[in-house]
């Protein structure tokens, strides 16, 4: 089993941990509908599924036949 032969000062840790932060995502505006969504996702607004300002999926199409 692994064992360190010096303690690891607090400073020196600390040094190492440096990468690990929380980073909000990052969001955009759909042109089409101006709702905010995460880059590169497809989302969701009244029925209909958007990426890139453009309908994939048309639930309200669906609902009436």
């Amino acid at each position: 089993m692994a064992h360190p032969k010096r303690k690891i000062s607090k400073t020196r840790r600390d040094k190492r941990r440096t990468h690990y932060k929380a980073v909000a995502p990052t969001l955009a505006t759909d042109p089409t509908t101006g709702e905010m969504h995460l880059y590169h996702r497809a989302h969701w607004h009244e029925g209909k599924l958007y990426y890139k300002g453009q309908v994939l999926i048309d639930k309200t199409e669906e609902a009436e036949v």
